[in-house]
């Protein structure tokens, strides 16, 4: 094996132990997480109880939303792991497709600029907050971001060769409309937007097409219908064509309209975020994209501003925001990233010279010191007590504020960098491994599941059927059984007496209008178990009551 072949290997192990890191602390220990990992958890575990792989439903309720990709990955992930009733093999497809999104990030990194910056770049998005936090869920967004690497890369390669006149083959556009199938397959139309942004904006700077010669539109066309119509046809099919029209009218239409479901903010809110999503690579992004701009002549500079920039405004222009619809961006902004680190020199980040370089690094500073407090303060807010085991994290999280920001200000800027990551993959793994899957209180669906354990006595009875009030969470679904009923105060107080070995899940506030439902001959019921916690999804504090028939 050559010495250079040799250094690729290593490259490639070390990128994979860091997303080990990263990834894998919290993965089995975090619970289902509301609301949308708790619904595609769910909707896939009805997917295998049914042996109906075609429709998505939430218990009986169809969930016209998101194409089929994702689930199809995780019923693969659960059948091979034979855990159904657990949420990490639903997690499975997230780290793989985060996973692969850094590996491809290196690959073409290192065809837009060189093998160092590829590296370096795959670095930066691997340890990106949003990235991890992705990895963590069993949602669409990690896998849709390998997709989107595969096919922004093919076409960065594919303009670089077309500038230097390189020839282009089969590989590199079957790889990009590849890609944009199995991105349709997992979030419609976000693959190809980015891709038609991209396109347009590389058209209007160069002022000609022959940069983009050697897609093969004829080929790849057929190639992305081949993969899509299968399932589009069979869904059309079964839902008498409504699941697409479902997707645009109640999904998609009223984000571009209005802030859907309470997540409208005005633009500049993903300027405002990325110091936390980014971090800890925040750090340097801002003068990185100074840079950048400077610098838009050479080759692959211009094609990530490409990349970045439509896209971005497009973004901001939307009403309805959430903070990882801009992940299909992280890996351009992590590439100029490594270009400013690998300069090694402090005259492209310069806090006395640009006011954006310090406004960057108060944001960057105010997300660390936030960080921080949060890690200490969780446990004494949840349960009165400082827990030993925060000091971990919240020192390394000190350390990452000083020793960065020490060698920036020397100019070493690959040490400020590798150091904030070593300190990140401190300051995360005992955080989600440890100290948030022990803070009981967040976590109410699960503490009503051991409840619901605890009444059952042995796990040869039968699982009692849940019936909640108050307290809708999917996670509950999820964690009790699709059986579970999100119902009012009245359907459950009937729920138990039609079902006498039945249990009811009451929030507090609800108690005398189930009480009141609950008199004359419906019986007497016992209560079980009070719950205390917080529904995060609300920020609200709230009490359940598990109630069950007295034998």
């Amino acid at each position: 094996m050559a010495l250079t072949d040799y250094n690729g290997l290593k490259q490639y192990i070390g990128l994979i132990l860091l997303c080990v890191v990263l990834y894998i602390p919290g993965l089995t220990t975090l619970p289902p997480v509301d609301r949308d990992e708790a619904r595609f958890a769910q909707a896939t575990r009805q997917m295998l109880e049914s042996r109906d792989f075609i429709r998505i439903r939430f218990q009986e309720k169809p969930r016209h939303k998101k194409p089929i990709g994702i689930y199809w990955l995780q019923a693969l992930s659960v059948k091979l792991t034979g855990s159904p009733n657990r949420i990490w093999p639903y997690r499975i497809p997230s780290v793989l497709g985060a996973l692969l999104a850094v590996i491809l990030t290196f690959v073409f990194g290192k065809n837009l600029f060189d093998r160092q910056t590829g590296l370096f770049g795959a670095i930066v998005t691997a340890s990106s907050l949003l990235l991890v936090v992705e990895a963590h869920q069993a949602t669409t967004d990690a896998a849709l971001l390998a997709a989107v690497v595969a096919a922004q890369g093919s076409l960065g390669t594919l303009y670089v060769r077309n500038r230097h006149g390189e020839t282009v083959g089969l590989g590199i556009p079957i790889t990009f409309w590849t890609a944009q199938g199995i991105g349709i397959l997992l979030k419609g139309p976000i693959v190809p937007l980015v891709r038609l942004l991209t396109i347009l904006t590389l058209l209007a700077v160069d002022r000609s097409a022959s940069h983009l010669r050697g897609l093969r539109v004829k080929l790849g066309i057929p190639l992305v219908l081949l993969i899509v119509s299968p399932w589009a046809i069979a869904i059309t099919k079964a839902t008498g064509g409504t699941f697409f029209g479902d997707a645009i009218r109640s999904d998609l239409l009223p984000k571009l309209i209005s802030g859907h479901e309470s997540h409208g903010f005005p633009p500049g809110y993903y300027l405002l975020v990325v110091a936390l999503t980014f971090w800890p690579g925040s750090l340097f992004l801002w003068p990185a994209l100074r840079k950048a701009i400077k610098l838009r002549s050479r080759i692959g500079e211009r094609f990530c501003l490409a990349w970045i920039i439509p896209t971005w405004l497009t973004f901001e222009l939307i009403p309805t925001k959430l903070p990882h619809y801009i992940l299909p961006l992280f890996p351009p902004l992590s590439l100029l990233t490594a270009r400013l680190i690998l300069a090694t020199t402090t005259e492209n980040w310069n806090l006395s010279r640009w006011s954006l370089a310090r406004v960057g690094y108060v944001l960057w500073v105010l997300v660390s010191v936030a960080l921080a407090g949060a890690i200490v303060a969780l446990p004494v807010y949840l349960h009165g007590r400082f827990e030993v085991i925060t000091l971990w994290p919240a020192c390394a999280a000190v350390l990452l504020l000083i020793l960065p920001s020490w060698n920036v200000f020397r100019g070493r800027l690959v040490e400020a960098a590798m150091g904030a990551i070593l300190l990140e993959a401190l300051i995360l793994a005992p955080t989600l491994h440890v100290i948030m899957p022990n803070a009981s209180e967040l976590w109410l669906s699960r503490s009503v599941a051991k409840a619901v354990e605890r009444y059952r006595g042995s796990a040869a009875d039968p699982a009692p059927v849940i019936a909640a009030a108050g307290y809708h969470e999917p996670s509950l679904v999820f964690l009790c059984g699709t059986k579970t009923k999100l119902v009012g105060p009245r359907e459950a107080a009937l729920h138990l007496r039609q079902n006498p070995g039945g249990l009811a899940v009451v929030r507090e506030k609800l108690d005398d209008a189930f009480h009141k439902a609950l008199r004359g001959p419906i019986g007497s019921v016992k209560l079980v178990e009070k719950i205390e916690g917080i529904n995060y999804t609300k920020g609200k504090k709230m009490t359940l009551n598990l109630y069950g028939n007295v034998p």
